[in-house]
């Protein structure tokens, strides 16, 4: 089973030309609402390949809760231990240019309101075996004591460094295994992408630890204190990206909670996050297990 501890949100999106600069009025093309939020990308994104996951997040007391939990309530994660906060549900503001790329604001809403007591309830009962995924759009406190619980209870942790904050660095050294994009890493470490594979080694032997750098269309690669090794993505011409870390953090938890080695479960997930940048938006273009299967 897979716990989520993190963020519920329902995304804004325009698609537009291109990326406006400060000050910048550029045209646009069509407007759309999707649910999203990290953790509730992750969650559909691993029980899309199979995994039996459950969520620990906040929704607001607005309009937009039911549709924020729309497609992980239809795909079955399990939500009963979503709370309802007074206020606004949380919202991501997100502008896609025509070559797929984008640019995204998060105005965190319920989200604000998840802590430690939150943690504390996610990891009950939790142990060796079990897979814990976090990102960073809850308050730290919340993500920090979930982290110290794992790690006292044996349970596998998952860090996505996304959105970097401060403190990331801090938190990541706690987790069993890190996901960064190649911008975040160069943040945790301040190394130069020439210097990532030594860099990555060096990290994951002094904290023993998995870190893993997703790369976009050159795949990801992988540091554990044995050895490293890279996976690659499939070759297309991208819709829209927004989705596709995501994606690859739910597949690959579920691949290693359902016991395929690191190897193959970043294989699975690097092909998922592909095939999820040939679709607009962030959970509708999660990819179904089969249509992965299909790709590998």
């Amino acid at each position: 089973m897979i716990t989520v501890l993190g963020s519920t949100n329902l995304d804004l999106i325009g698609t537009v030309t291109r990326i406006p600069r400060p000050g910048e009025t550029v045209p646009g093309h069509e407007f759309s609402m999707a649910a999203g939020g990290k953790g509730a990308n992750q969650a559909l994104a691993a029980r899309r390949a199979g995994a039996t996951v459950r969520m620990f997040a906040a929704a607001g007391t607005d309009s937009f809760a039911d549709e924020a939990l729309k497609l992980l309530r239809a795909d079955g994660v399990d939500l009963s231990r979503v709370r309802i906060a007074e206020g606004a549900t949380g919202i991501a503001m997100i502008f896609v240019d025509d070559d797929g790329e984008n640019v995204i604001a998060i105005l965190p809403g319920a989200n604000g309101t998840m802590g430690a007591a939150d943690a504390d309830a996610a990891l009950a009962g939790l142990g060796s075996g079990d897979v814990l995924m976090l990102q960073q759009e809850i308050p730290q406190a919340a993500t920090a004591r979930a982290l110290e619980l794992a790690k006292a209870q044996g349970v596998t942790s998952i860090l996505n460094t996304a959105p970097f904050l401060a403190t990331t660095p801090e938190l990541a050294a706690e987790a069993t295994i890190v996901i960064a994009n190649e911008t975040e890493f160069a943040l945790l470490t301040g190394t130069k992408l020439e210097e990532l594979d030594a860099a990555m080694s060096k990290l994951a032997r002094e904290r023993n630890q998995t870190v893993i750098v997703t790369l976009g269309g050159e795949g990801a690669r992988a540091a554990t204190p044995e050895r490293s090794f890279a996976v690659t993505a499939m070759k297309i011409d991208p819709v829209d990206t927004v989705g596709a870390g995501d994606t690859f953090c739910g597949y690959l938890a579920a691949g290693l909670d359902q016991g395929l080695d690191l190897e193959a479960a970043m294989h699975c997930a690097a092909v998922a996050a592909s095939l999820a940048c040939l679709k607009p938006g962030a959970q509708p273009a999660v990819p179904m297990l089969a249509e992965v299967m299909a790709a590998v």
